[in-house]
C-alpha cells in the first residue's frame, strides 16, 4: 500500500524521545538497560504486533524483538536499535541534562541513538496500526552495542539471514547524511609482565612491564595508515603498583579500523604476533575483529537510491557518507549480503559527549522517511 504517510505530532515526539533520554542506560547497568525495555514495551500495547522480551545473557540486559504478522514466515525487513548508551547514570542530573536550545535537544544518548530509534518506533507504529507494510518486519531493540554487541551478535546475524532488508537507526552523519559503509573494527588487550623490584635499591633487579609497553604503545600507533583507511589507537592503559617499585604489570587495550576484510587478517596477525623486547618480560596478546567491514555494494546501493528517492519526495534532499570509521549492528548484516541502510536516525553531533545533541528540524522527515521505507520495500 502506497498511502501517505501521516503527520507527525512534534511535540508528542519530542515528549517521547524525553521519556527514553530521561531514562538512563548505560551498557554495563543491567537493571538501567532493563528499564528501557521495559518502557519501549509498554509503548506497544493495544498495536497489532508480537512482543518477546528475550532473556540477557553474559551479564547484559534484555532485547525486545517486536514483529509483525507474517515475519516467521516470509523475508522482511529488519529494524536495528540499541538502547544502550555510554553515559554513567548521573550524567543527566549532571553535565548533560535534557534541554531544548533553538533547534537543538541535548541529553545523554540522544543522537546516539535514542532519538533515532524513537523516530523508528514511531514509523513502526504508524505502519502496524494503518497495516501498510509490504513486508513483515521485525525490530530489534538491543542492550549492548555500546560495547561490540557481544551477547546479540548471534541474534543479529540470525535475523539478518532472514532479511531482505536492514534498516538502522543509528545517527545520521555530516549534516543528515545516511550510511552505505563502515570500517571494521577490531579489539585487543596486551598484557606486560615484568619483575618487580625496589627502584631506588634494587633498580637493576627490575624488569618493567611499563617500559615494555611504552615501546609497544608506540609500535602500534604507527601502524596507523591513513591511505589504506587503516587506524590503530591505543585507548586505555593501566600498571604500575607505586612510584618506588619497578612495575611488574602493564596492560593497555587497541582499536582496530580498517577497510576491508584483507586489512583485518593482515592487522590482526601483525598485533598479535608482536614479540617482547626484554625476554625478561612476557607479552601476552589476545583479540580479534569484532565487526567485520560495511562494505557498498550494488544491493546497498539500490536500496540507497530508492530512500534518496523517497526523501526527494518528503521534501528533502538524502546522500550517503563515505566510509565511516564508527561500528554498528549493520556491519553485521552487510557483511552477511544484505542490503542494509544505516544513519538513518536523527541528525545531529556530539555522540559520547557532554554536548550532544540531536536536531528538532530532521524529527519529521526522517520519521517519514522511515515510514516510507516500511510501506514500500517489497
Amino acid at each position: 500500500m502506497d498511502s501517505e504517510p501521516s503527520s507527525v505530532d512534534l511535540g508528542r515526539m519530542i515528549e517521547g524521545i524525553r521519556r527514553w533520554v530521561e531514562t538512563e542506560s548505560p551498557t554495563r547497568d543491567v537493571h538501567a538497560v532493563n528499564r528501557m525495555i521495559d518502557l519501549v514495551a509498554a509503548g506497544l500495547d493495544g498495536l497489532p504486533v508480537h512482543v518477546e522480551r528475550i532473556h540477557g545473557r553474559a551479564g547484559f540486559a534484555d532485547t525486545l524483538r517486536v514483529c509483525t504478522a507474517g515475519a516467521n514466515d516470509v523475508p522482511g525487513i529488519l529494524i536495528l536499535s540499541h538502547v544502550d548508551t555510554v553515559h554513567p547514570i548521573g550524567t543527566l542530573a549532571g553535565a548533560l541534562p535534557f534541554r531544548r536550545d533553538g533547534d537543538r535537544l541535548y541529553g545523554p544518548g540522544l543522537y546516539d541513538m535514542k532519538g533515532g530509534a524513537y523516530l523508528a518506533y514511531e514509523a513502526l507504529r504508524q505502519v502496524a496500526a494503518a497495516r501498510s507494510s509490504r513486508l513483515p518486519i521485525v525490530y530489534l531493540f538491543t542492550p549492548d552495542e555500546e560495547v561490540g554487541s557481544p551477547s546479540t551478535r548471534e541474534l543479529i546475524e540470525a535475523e539478518g539471514r532472514r532479511a531482505r532488508y536492514v534498516l538502522v537507526t543509528e545517527p545520521a552523519r555530516d549534516g543528515g547524511k545516511c550510511v552505505t559503509s563502515r570500517k571494521g573494527v577490531g579489539r585487543f588487550a596486551m598484557t606486560a609482565t615484568g619483575v618487580p623490584a625496589h627502584s631506588g635499591g634494587a633498580h637493576q633487579r627490575g624488569r618493567s612491564a611499563i617500559k615494555e609497553m611504552a615501546r609497544h604503545v608506540l609500535a602500534i600507533e604507527g601502524m596507523t595508515d591513513y591511505a589504506r583507511g587503516i587506524t590503530t589507537s591505543v585507548g586505555m592503559i593501566s600498571g604500575g603498583t607505586a612510584a618506588n617499585v619497578i612495575p611488574q604489570y602493564c596492560e593497555i587495550t587497541v582499536d582496530l579500523r580498517v577497510r576491508d576484510d584483507g586489512a583485518g587478517r593482515e592487522m590482526t596477525a601483525k598485533i598479535l604476533g608482536l614479540q617482547p623486547h626484554d625476554p625478561d618480560v612476557r607479552l601476552l596478546v589476545t583479540g580479534e575483529m569484532n565487526r567485520p567491514p560495511f562494505e557498498k555494494s550494488p544491493a546497498i546501493d539500490a536500496l540507497f537510491r530508492h530512500a534518496k528517492s523517497l526523501a526527494r519526495d518528503i521534501g528533502f534532499d538524502l546522500a550517503d557518507t563515505r566510509m565511516t570509521g564508527g561500528g554498528s549492528d549493520g556491519n553485521f548484516t552487510a557483511a552477511l549480503g544484505v542490503p542494509t541502510l544505516d544513519g538513518l536516525g536523527i541528525d545531529g553531533d556530539g555522540a559520547h559527549t557532554e554536548w550532544e545533541h540531536g536536531l528538532i528540524s530532521s524529527i519529521e522527515p526522517r520519521t517519514r522517511l522511515m515510514r516510507r521505507l516500511l510501506e514500500t520495500l517489497g
